[in-house]
């Protein structure tokens, strides 16, 4: 398998239902109705089975791992042969958790995220979502479409987990979350460069693209969407790079997916086509990416501010304008 990926989410839409079986049946039947479009990795909402049931009992309601919900969603994996982020509460080594359970393609359990900052539960702040353990590590999940991290709803606030991601080398973010999230998803995946996809108890999940754009919405009507991405995919600074989007399209055409956001001063290149990759487009059309640029810059005012001459360097675009094509 390589880079490019059919990625999927479902909402809840705010339907709940008083016991974990229809809420794992309502669910189940979104995930089902987007599996006919054979996704590569489809997200499932935060803690769908007992988003309707109260949480002052966890013993209850909590699940082991492999249990009813990770099975029921592993024979779907394994029957469609994709990747499912599986959120629920689950009971492992005598605590209760709020995870994200990774499914890999064969319906096996590929690893789990804990939720690492659950919101509080009472005016103290004496007790997180009655009882849950917060998760102690952002790990991230080598697929064979490309690596992945998860952060669950409340995770949102806490900046500096979703910068971590992003130096461990996530292509894409799942959040699974009980509301729609909003502008700061778009922000992060603009930000880090990374798809973020999101999965919502409300009313709006979304995929949200490496240049900050929602390029596939769930609504009332349509409960389950998916988009194609390549996971292999580069983000450029327009300068020194005007003229190269155009060269990229003329050559390759539907090959390779290139998007313009001039309000930025940037452009996405999602290769395609089997066999080409960002490295060999780079390397052929002479461009880096807007985090080689940005490197280049920072190493140049480093040695300035300390009264060095900067080093010359040898950037990909030579001597191309940097301003026009």
């Amino acid at each position: 398998m390589g880079s490019r990926a059919r990625i999927a989410t479902v909402c809840m839409n705010r339907r709940f239902a008083p016991t974990v079986e229809q809420n794992r049946e309502h669910v189940l039947g979104l995930l089902d109705r987007v599996l006919i479009h054979k996704p590569d990795l489809v997200c499932l909402p935060e803690a769908f089975p007992t988003v309707s049931l109260p949480h002052a009992n966890l013993e209850s309601i909590c699940e082991p791992v492999p249990g009813p919900t990770t099975d029921a969603a592993g024979r779907r994996a394994r029957d469609h042969h994709c990747y499912i982020v599986c959120p629920l509460l689950t009971r492992r080594a005598g605590k209760f958790w709020n995870s994200a359970v990774v499914l890999d393609r064969g319906g096996g359990i590929a690893g789990i995220y804990d939720k690492v900052w659950p919101v509080t539960t009472t005016p103290d702040y004496t007790l997180l979502e009655e009882g849950i353990t917060p998760g102690q590590d952002v790990p991230v999940f080598d697929l064979d479409i490309g690596r992945i991290g998860i952060q669950i709803c409340f995770d949102i606030n806490f900046r500096e987990d979703w910068r971590l991601l992003a130096e461990k080398g996530a292509r894409l973010v799942c959040w699974p979350s009980a509301y729609n999230g909003g502008f700061p998803l778009r922000a992060y995946a603009c930000l880090h460069e990374y798809f973020v996809v999101s999965s919502v108890r409300s009313t709006c999940s979304q995929i949200v693209n490496p240049c900050g754009e929602a390029i596939a919405r769930t609504d009332e009507f349509a409960e389950a969407v998916w988009r194609d991405v390549s996971l292999d995919f580069v983000v450029a600074h327009a300068d020194f790079n005007y003229r190269v989007p155009d060269e990229i399209q003329a050559k390759y055409g539907d090959k390779v997916s290139v998007r313009s956001y001039a309000d930025q001063a940037a452009f996405l290149i999602e290769p395609l086509a089997d066999g080409l990759t960002a490295a060999q487009l780079q390397k052929e059309f002479s461009f880096e990416s807007c985090a080689q640029y940005c490197g280049r810059h920072r190493k140049t005012a480093e040695q300035l501010r300390t009264g060095r001459n900067p080093h010359r360097q040898r950037p990909a675009h030579g001597a191309r304008a940097q301003y026009s094509k």
